[in-house]
């Protein structure tokens, strides 16, 4: 079976994919800074829960020393977790919009790299955003052109990079970053859009399950690659 760990996982976008991988049949690890939050999701799910705050060294090497403990490998990593950091640009409001939007993203990939080298076909999606696209933000025709989230849309670029990176770095793991569709969540609650978290789960379930002969290093959305 399928070992796939997922971070912030216990709602949103995290908690639909956690939902229709355990369905697919993958053992999945609900990663939830929340105990409380977590375990009653992945008790929801039929899933398994681990503590992960992906801004704590400590946490994220326990996460992984359980996963690693109990099933002696890990095939499919989910960078799920993220912040929508929509405040005035600020030395403290970047700085907590990177470490989990980025720097978060290091901390787990690196943290579950030699579980990743023991599956047979490993796999890391990082749930990016288009707003960290320079071709879509300076692009009128986009609407990615118009919205002012300056914080969000460097930190989703950096975490971007970073899965190209890991890409060329590792040549024996699949790295994608993802740019799911604007979603119905907590995140976008305050601008009253979004569509159906259960389609946006279905394009990150989609790089999830890729072949062996899978694209990877490449940002995209459920349409295919896209310009960076």
């Amino acid at each position: 079976m399928t070992v796939t760990l997922i971070t912030g996982a216990n709602k949103g976008i995290g908690f639909e994919t956690a939902r229709q991988l355990s369905a697919l049949g993958h053992i999945v690890y609900v990663g939830a800074r929340d105990a409380e939050r977590g375990e009653k999701a992945a008790a929801t799910l039929g899933a398994r829960f681990v503590q992960l705050d992906v801004t704590r060294d400590e946490s994220v090497a326990e996460a992984l020393a359980t996963i690693g403990a109990a099933e002696g490998r890990l095939d499919v990593l989910v960078n799920n977790a993220g912040i929508l950091a929509n405040e005035a640009p600020t030395g403290p409001a970047a700085l907590r919009a990177f470490d989990v939007n980025a720097v978060g993203m290091v901390r787990v990939t690196e943290a579950a790299l030699p579980l990743l080298r023991k599956s047979a076909n490993p796999t890391v999606v990082t749930v990016s955003s288009s707003m960290g696209s320079f071709w879509a933000v300076t692009n009128p025709e986009r609407p990615e052109f118009g919205i002012p989230l300056a914080l969000y849309a460097a930190s989703k670029a950096a975490a971007t990079m970073l899965t190209i990176q890991y890409a060329k770095s590792q040549p024996g793991i699949k790295f994608n970053a993802l740019e799911p569709g604007t979603t119905a969540t907590d995140m976008t609650a305050a601008f009253g859009i979004g569509r159906p978290v259960q389609e946006s789960a279905a394009v990150v379930v989609r790089l999830a399950t890729l072949g062996a002969d899978g694209p990877t290093g490449t940002l995209r959305d459920e349409n295919g690659e896209l310009p960076f």
